[in-house]
Formats: C-alpha cells, structure tokens, sequence
C-alpha cells in the first residue's frame, strides 16, 4: 500500500469551502483505499489530508481523473499553501485489508 499525510492551508476563511472541494467526488477513485479530510485544531486555516491507495501509480492515476482535476481547478485559488506532505507505507488497520 501507498500512503501520504499532508498539512495544507487555506487563505483565510476558506477553510471549510476548501475542505467541502476535497471531499466532493471522492467515491470514484480506482485503488483508493482511505481518504480523510481534517480540520487541524490549533490552526484555523488548516486541514490535514490522510490517503491511502492500494499502490503508487493508482494515486498517480488518480491526479488524472477529470473529477480530480476538476476539484483542483477549483480548489486553486483558496489554498495558501502545504505545509507538511509525507509519503508512508501503510500495514494495516482498521478498514483497511493488510498488505
């Protein structure tokens, strides 16, 4: 499995528009195994961004799709930036079969 934790912020007062962008059109994304959108606690203007795919090129696929590309569009001018991005290895855990 292929995972990515990333901290991304919002221009000021647009984090929950940003957060409702990313959550739509999530269901049709071959190989997605997780995708969880958070609000950081400590910062309004943050949200954090737990993936989980079943491989790589599936999350790279993925940037293709034109819901996804779609949402980027759109997405673009409220975030002020990505704070943290980091690339995992996920084993396992609840809802997620074992790899």
């Amino acid at each position: 499995m292929y995972g990515l934790i990333g901290k991304m912020k919002a221009v000021a007062g647009q984090r929950d528009a940003l957060i409702a962008i990313l959550l739509d059109g999530i269901d049709a994304m071959p190989g997605c195994l997780s995708y969880v959108v958070a609000r950081d606690p400590k910062d309004a203007d943050a949200i954090w961004i737990s993936e989980v795919w079943d491989n790589q090129d599936s999350h790279r696929a993925s940037l293709a799709l034109p819901t996804v590309q779609a949402a980027i569009a759109k997405a673009k001018p409220i975030i002020a930036g990505f704070d943290e991005h980091h690339e995992t290895e996920p084993v396992g855990g609840y809802g997620l079969r074992g790899g």
